[in-house]
């Protein structure tokens, strides 16, 4: 993990290369649904709310243009206070209030905790990493400071990757419209509080839901921009939050568009300024002569994540899909190589070969026969979901589908914009198409240590409702390991385990595609599910 001066971010790219009028409206769409305000639920982190928000709610940081936490000093500070165990106190700028006028304060972390930690029931939240190795947190209601301090053996090597942006809700939403003080709930102050505590997961879960005609007053931002309004067909509308503390926002009025079937149209017509969508998913998206596009790898692997429920409940059949599966044409397909990781997400070759172990190989390529073997010769039909439209993975439906027919298995092929995790839960689909956490975008949090805990057992985006205590034992392990040469043990440790288990099947490195004007300047891409709109207070388009 590292930590960047805040000036980098505000530096290179948001420098025009000449002078002319500023346009106070920029159109950026992206590849999933605006479904929630809160990116830390299940549905949430799986959405592109992380790619909307980032600059709506912040924290003490966020995720730069590599996946680097760039420490936010515009909303306050973190220091060291021990090492074993590990002790921190985080400090809340004096200035730093919601745009509703409310003050920012420690509660706001300790609703984070309460939501994320696991230890508390009925919080839908999609990851404990990290939350769950905090004992307590001392914080005086109000007050703007807050010791964090972790269980004894639990010296987390990411602890950055902590309240960072997207990852705190305003507390007084919920504590107002519950009558409830949530940090004397929360700490224990009010006795009993079971009651109470239930009461704001449900507030927690469900109050932030981004429907037209959402009450836009229970939608307050922390950061350079709010939210001004929710158009028909999902689209959210961002103006500058004037009761901002920090450098005001180049760009007045930025509008973000959930992926439809007309990205590539309203391109073209020169309606979106920038697109930051997985590669190929909005088909032939041709960069007009006024536009440039790069595409980077993220820090998400595409995969099929096996409900736990349903004919792929038993592991013979999550084999046998496997094993029919044409992992190495769906990976040419898509212009990159077949991956093996499930644990690990960086971009490091030592990390990568760690899980290419003996027992993958006889899932690289499809073998039907194999396939209607593990089965017993037994018919099954599977269906596989994921958020449509999207090119590319209709096209791996379509590989899966031709490959495993003669093993016995027939594929159907569900595809709307309602596809996603809750879909997988509820039973709607058996398998689910997408990326790190059951993304549309990327998923990725920046930190594989954080991104392993989808097969932690009880984690929320741990979809497939996977558990093995041998698994649990090296994520454990690994979030408190420096030493690479441990982690790559830990993981080669893993890889066998999982490929018996079958939870998950990962397929490739999701690739993005970043398109934007040449007028448009500031804008970069970024792995994590963030994405490019990590700095949008730094865009700026020029007529």
């Amino acid at each position: 993990m590292w930590l960047v001066a805040i000036a980098t971010s505000l530096g290179v790219w948001s420098v025009p290369a000449c002078t002319s009028a500023t346009v106070d409206q920029i159109d950026y769409a992206v590849d999933g649904g605006l479904i929630t305000y809160n990116s830390t639920t299940v549905a949430g982190a799986a959405s592109a709310g992380p790619q909307a928000f980032s600059r709506t709610l912040i924290g003490f940081g966020y995720h730069g243009p590599d996946g680097q936490i760039v420490t936010d000093h515009d909303f306050g500070s973190i220091s060291v206070v021990g090492r074993a165990p590990l002790v921190l106190d985080y400090q809340i700028a004096d200035a730093a209030v919601y745009s509703d006028g409310k003050p920012i304060t420690c509660d706001d972390l300790v609703l984070a905790w309460a939501a994320q930690s696991g230890r508390f029931p009925g919080f839908d939240a999609a990851s404990r990493a990290g939350y769950l190795d905090i004992e307590n947190i001392e914080c005086q209601s109000g007050a703007k400071k807050a010791r964090v301090s972790f269980f004894g053996d639990r010296n987390i090597v990411d602890y950055e990757e902590l309240f960072t942006a997207t990852s705190m809700m305003p507390s007084h939403v919920i504590s107002e419209k519950l009558g409830v003080n949530i940090t004397d709930a929360v700490l224990g102050r009010l006795g009993p509080a079971d009651e109470v505590i239930g009461k704001v997961a449900q507030a927690w879960n469900t109050t932030w839901q981004l429907d037209r005609g959402a009450d836009l007053r229970y939608f307050p931002s922390s950061g350079p921009y709010k939210i001004d309004s929710v158009l028909e067909g999902g689209a959210v509308v961002l103006v500058a939050n004037d009761l901002w503390w920090g450098a005001k926002p180049v760009t007045k009025r930025i509008t973000v568009w959930p992926q439809t079937a007309d990205i590539a149209d309203r391109v073209n017509k020169r309606v979106i300024e920038i697109v930051d969508v997985a590669t190929g998913s909005a088909g032939s998206l041709i960069t007009p002569d006024d536009y440039q596009s790069s595409d980077s790898p993220s820090g998400g692997i595409e995969q099929l994540i096996f409900a736990p429920t349903g004919p792929l409940s038993e592991t013979p059949a999550r084999r046998a899909v496997a094993l029919c599966t044409p992992r190495d044409i769906i990976a040419r397909d898509a212009g990159v190589p077949v991956v093996n990781s499930r644990l690990n997400t960086a971009m490091d070759d030592a990390f990568d070969q760690a899980e290419n172990v003996p027992e993958a190989e006889q899932f690289a390529r499809a073998n039907p026969d194999a396939a209607r073997d593990a089965l017993g010769g037994k018919p099954l039909t599977v269906r596989i979901g994921y958020r449509g439209p999207n090119t590319r993975l209709a096209a791996v439906i379509g590989a899966i589908t031709s490959s495993c027919a003669p093993a016995g298995i027939t594929v159907t092929e569900v595809a709307t914009d309602a596809i996603g995790p809750l879909a997988l839960r509820e039973g709607q689909i058996d398998v689910l198409l997408a990326s790190t956490g059951g993304s549309t975008g990327s998923g990725s949090s920046g930190s594989s240590v954080v991104d392993a805990y989808e097969l932690f057992s009880g984690n929320g985006n741990n979809l497939s409702g996977y558990h093995n205590d041998q698994i649990d034992g090296v994520v454990s392990a690994l979030a408190v390991t420096a030493d690479p040469a441990e982690m790559v043990r830990l993981l080669a440790e893993s890889a066998p385990v999982l490929w018996a288990d079958m939870p998950t099947l990962p397929l490739y490195r999701q690739q993005r595609t970043l398109l934007s004007s040449k007028k448009t300047y500031g804008v970069a891409a970024n792995p994590t599910r963030w994405g490019a709109g990590w700095n949008m207070d730094r865009w700026e388009l020029q007529q």
